[in-house]
């Protein structure tokens, strides 16, 4: 039983888990800076929004710190994967390390540190945080987990249940490439238009000559997934659309990162789509010019 986890990355989606799951087991959470570590040693954790929580975890900037765990879930972004991996390197033998990132290639990137079983993570839930104590739970969407290598399913099945558990919405597969590639598509295009219209992801991407261009991305994505041989999950124009009726104008992460003049994940999302597409060979014009106006809007800053 998983009685023990640490969450890596106590940003939105790691402020979420660490809150839920402060719940129901023993939470520790590895920060990169020790005054947040020090917040939530003397004022825990509060999740408010569409939950009223308040958690009580043990952090720490020094991995060195951590005490042993049967879970670790690296919630931070793409662009500090290489640095959470690095962390644990080497430790926590016994435990079982699920990858909440964007976009491919995380688990590469944290195998290459150690030999751990893994999970292979995506979410679709949000939020906003407030402060280092404090994290708004906007989307009540679901997380999805499954085996990676050879990590038997069982132990994806019993992390998606204690993630039930304690209060979020999560779904184990056999098989997450279906699922992660309609996320990265659905993602990849969501994204990279809101960073560059700085619009929030609301009727406009379903709509007029926004939502025909959305559409376009979306369906070049799903030509890139085709061919690399992933058998179809869910239609990433039918969750775009669906998201757009929810009613809440949701800020995509790129968004937030434009406006606050930060990296984006643009690399790991749009870059990996890019990619694929080149090496399977297939025509990504849409894709590539959103890729590189990303990076370009990303130049902008200085």
């Amino acid at each position: 039983m998983i009685r023990k986890v640490c969450v890596i990355g106590a940003g939105t989606i790691g402020s979420l888990f660490a809150g839920h799951l402060a719940q129901v087991v023993e939470v520790s959470v590895l920060t990169r800076r020790r005054e947040h570590a020090n917040a939530l040693n003397e004022r825990g954790l509060r999740v408010t929004g569409r939950v009223s929580l308040e958690a009580r975890v043990r952090a720490t900037d020094d991995p060195g710190e951590l005490p042993d765990f049967d879970l670790g879930i690296i919630a931070c972004k793409g662009t500090d994967l290489e640095a959470a991996a690095s962390s644990i390197d080497g430790r926590f033998a016994s435990a079982t390390i699920m990858t909440v990132q964007n976009g491919l290639g995380a688990e590469d990137v944290v195998r290459r540190h150690g030999d751990w079983p893994l999970v292979s993570a995506i979410t679709f839930m949000s939020g906003t945080r407030r402060s280092d104590t404090e994290v708004e739970y906007v989307l009540d969407t679901p997380t999805w987990l499954g085996p990676y290598e050879t990590t038997a399913l069982g132990r994806a099945e019993e992390i998606a249940a204690l993630v039930v558990a304690s209060g979020l919405k999560a779904e184990a597969f056999a098989d997450l490439r279906p699922a992660q590639w309609s996320k990265l598509i659905f993602n990849a295009t969501v994204n990279g238009v809101a960073a560059l219209t700085q619009l929030p992801h609301d009727h406009h991407f379903a709509s007029g000559d926004l939502g025909v261009l959305v559409r376009d991305l979306m369906d070049e994505g799903k030509a890139i997934a085709a061919a690399a041989g992933i058998p179809q999950g869910e239609d990433p124009w039918e969750m775009n659309v669906h998201a757009t009726r929810r009613g809440s104008s949701h800020r995509p992460s790129m968004l937030e990162d434009v406006e606050a003049g930060r990296p984006t994940e643009v690399e790991s999302i749009n870059g990996a789509l890019v990619r694929e597409a080149e090496r399977v060979d297939v025509r990504a014009s849409l894709q590539r010019a959103l890729c590189a106006l990303v990076r370009g809007r990303e130049a902008s800053y200085s």
